[in-house]
C-alpha cells in the first residue's frame, strides 16, 4: 500500500511555471514506477509523464520539452516541473504509483492521489 498526496497547483498565466509535488507514504517509494496524469472537465484522464524506479523518464508528446518529472527517494517525493504553460494544460493533475514502466494507461497504476487543480489563463 502507498498513500499519495499532491500539492502545488494553482492559477498561472500562460507562459508561466508551476511545480507540483506528490508526497508518498507507505511501501518503499523507490520500488514503484511513478506517473503524473491530468484530467480536464469532460475529458478522459490522460498520461503526462512517468519515471521508473531507476529514474528513467517518459513523456507525453504534448508536454515534452516543457515538463520535467523527477523524484527524491530519500524523502519519498515526486515532482512535476511545468514550464511554458498553456491554457490547454488546465486540468486536475494526479500522481500515481504502479509496478511497470513506462505505462501510459491509467489502469496500469494501482495507487492514486486526490489531485491538484492547475489553471492556466490566457
Amino acid at each position: 500500500q502507498v498513500q499519495l498526496v499532491e500539492s502545488g497547483g494553482g492559477l498561472v498565466q500562460a507562459g508561466g511555471s508551476l511545480r507540483l509535488s506528490c508526497a508518498a507514504s507507505g511501501r518503499t517509494f523507490s520500488t514503484y514506477a511513478m506517473g503524473w496524469f491530468r484530467q480536464a472537465p469532460g475529458k478522459e484522464r490522460e498520461f503526462v509523464a512517468a519515471i521508473s524506479w531507476g529514474s528513467s523518464t517518459y513523456y507525453a508528446d504534448s508536454v515534452k520539452g516543457r515538463f520535467t518529472i523527477s523524484k527524491n527517494n530519500a524523502n519519498n517525493m515526486l515532482y512535476l516541473q511545468m514550464n511554458s504553460l498553456k491554457p490547454e494544460d488546465t486540468a486536475v493533475y494526479y500522481c500515481a504509483a504502479g509496478n511497470s514502466f513506462p505505462r501510459v494507461g491509467p489502469r496500469a497504476y494501482d495507487y492514486w492521489g486526490q489531485g491538484t487543480q492547475v489553471t492556466v489563463s490566457s
